[in-house]
């Protein structure tokens, strides 16, 4: 089974919640998991396999403990094709920048050349309370590219 890293960018535990969900979806599955709710790029290893979980904040902005590990990604970080990733996104299409942080993470890692396994999974706040149930199903839904 595979190392994943779990990143999460969060203002008031949502995006937290989903990751642990997540974190004991993909346990239960055999994989060796890392949760990172403060992670840096010292901590992270390109060879796992890294989930990205945040929320949307302020006009489409990365949450505050996320923010960190992105400008040291965008400032400093060489490419990096070996990396694979997928991606979930909270936010309320409600508000005019829907999901803008995870546009924001996505452009980023493209751009180092990182390679989604999956397209990224987008939780609309307006639609759904829970957004740990949508978040199980995409994951269960590809899983096996880890």
């Amino acid at each position: 089974m595979a190392a994943v890293d779990i990143i999460v960018g969060t203002v008031y535990g949502s995006a937290f919640l989903v990751a642990e969900t997540l974190e004991e979806a993909l346990v239960s599955a055999g994989h060796q998991v890392e949760l990172h709710e403060e992670a840096e790029l010292a901590d992270l290893d390109t060879s796992h396999f890294w989930l990205w979980v945040t929320s949307t904040t302020g006009q489409g902005e990365l949450p505050p403990n996320l923010l960190p590990l992105f400008e040291e990604l965008r400032e400093t970080c060489p490419p990096m094709p070996e990396l694979r990733y997928a991606q979930v996104t909270l936010g309320d299409s409600s508000y005019d920048h829907y999901c803008g942080a995870g546009a924001l993470l996505k452009a980023q890692l493209d751009e180092l050349q990182a390679v989604a396994v999956t397209d990224e999974l987008q939780v609309d706040a307006s639609e759904t309370m829970d957004p740990e149930e949508p978040a199980l199903a995409w994951l269960t839904g590809w899983m096996d590219k880890i």
